[in-house]
């Protein structure tokens, strides 16, 4: 169960105290085996009433270092640490906003609305637990940042012309995820009634139903190195598309593919590679869209993997070295044929498991490969490849 911060235990983490007191815990071991020893060292140090809240900020700092920039001088909730966004897709996002006001209507404890406060022209954080939003006031404060921030219901707005962005809470007083859009906290339905005419943004998981949301005129999917993380819902006045997939790297980089680029693609037998297109380009439905840009073409029209002579710049794609029908007993002789121990397995469209077959073949050579399992028509086809990181593009090339 995680650690209920109160007013107070806020207040004592922004004090000159509470900076002590975290430092003075700062080289506990905080994993598993060492809670009892940390606890104890704690109310040592710094005393039974403000133990629990040193360790548990300690703990959550630790873990938003990866995810937040800054996050190691951060407060957070645990609840608020997960639904935080990764700060390149909050600074992606606050980028589509810049220069307009903009009303963060579930601000939390502020990872969004830092990169908010950055770009926009005027900018506002309200969120209705108060707890929270006293975290705000301290990671905008540490981060440089001053937007407006007050204590409102995200469906009572308090402001009247600014862009809304919402961020619904998506897990239950348990933990549990909720999937139904009209279980999250506030509703979307609601979110868009109360803010009707006027420009939304509402943050959700990547696995939305564009159909729960009728009021949306573009929903953009991001990804961040290689793991699709979150779906944008926007509004008339925001949406410049209807589908749009947006890939970023930690290192800076980021490109978009929408449907308004052309998708005529043929579908033909693999030519000397194959791509599996960034996960965010399939859940936005632009694998053809994405295929059109980088001439290639695909190996069956209901299956993502694509196939051309020349990848796109800057993915890891896979050299076909040889390729028959998939069934265990061929796969396991083009292994032995081609010396292969080490082994990856991908698969789409067929019923394989990975790991369970990997087990199985018991691959023992000397090198190593990667085997893309797929349906082409109605017969399973074993391509083994050699994988490779393409360079990256060159200046006026695209991603």
């Amino acid at each position: 169960m995680a650690y209920a911060f109160s007013l107070g235990d806020v207040a004592f983490l922004r004090s000159r105290e509470g900076g002590e007191a975290l430092e003075a815990c700062s080289g506990l071991g905080l994993t598993e085996s060492s809670r009892l020893a940390d606890v104890a060292a704690a109310r040592r140090l710094v005393g039974p009433e403000h133990a629990a809240a040193v360790l548990e900020t300690l703990l959550l700092r630790r873990k938003a270092e990866a995810k937040v920039d800054g996050g190691g001088r951060w407060l957070f909730t645990d609840d608020a640490l997960q639904q935080a966004s990764a700060s390149p897709v909050a600074t992606y996002r606050a980028g589509r906003l810049a220069g307009r006001d903009v009303h963060d209507v579930t601000c939390s404890v502020g990872a969004d609305l830092v990169a908010l406060a950055g770009t926009a022209a005027r900018c506002v954080g309200s969120d209705v637990d108060e707890v929270r939003l006293a975290m705000a006031a301290h990671n905008c404060a540490v981060s440089g940042v001053s937007p407006v921030l007050v204590r409102a219901d995200a469906l009572r707005p308090v402001t009247r012309e600014a862009v809304v962005v919402a961020d619904p809470a998506r897990r239950d007083a348990a933990g549990r995820r909720r999937w139904r859009p009209e279980d999250f906290v506030p509703a979307l339905d609601e979110l868009a009634t109360a803010y009707a005419g006027r420009p939304l943004l509402v943050k959700c998981a990547p696995g939305i139903d564009p159909q729960a949301a009728p009021w949306a005129r573009e929903v953009e999917i991001v990804s961040l190195d290689g793991r699709v993380r979150e779906a944008s819902l926007l509004s008339e006045g925001l949406a410049t598309v209807v589908r749009r997939a947006t890939v970023l790297r930690s290192d800076g980089s980021a490109w978009s593919i929408t449907d308004a680029e052309p998708d005529d693609v043929a579908v033909g037998e693999a030519g000397q590679w194959i791509v599996d297109p960034d996960g965010a380009v399939v859940r936005a439905g632009l694998v053809r869209h994405y295929a059109a840009r980088h001439g290639l073409w695909q190996l069956d029209p209901r299956i993502a993997y694509l196939t051309g002579d020349t990848p796109p710049p800057g993915v890891r794609a896979f050299r076909v070295l040889d390729s028959g029908r998939y069934t265990e007993k061929a796969l396991r002789a083009l292994l032995r044929r081609h010396d292969v121990g080490r082994l990856e397995i991908l698969v789409r469209g067929v019923d394989v498991d990975p790991d369970a077959l990997r087990r199985r073949l018991k691959p023992r050579g000397a090198g190593e490969a990667s085997v893309v399992i797929t349906r082409v028509g109605r017969t399973a086809v074993a391509f083994l490849c050699r994988a490779e990181r393409i360079p990256e593009a060159r200046d006026g090339e695209q991603g």
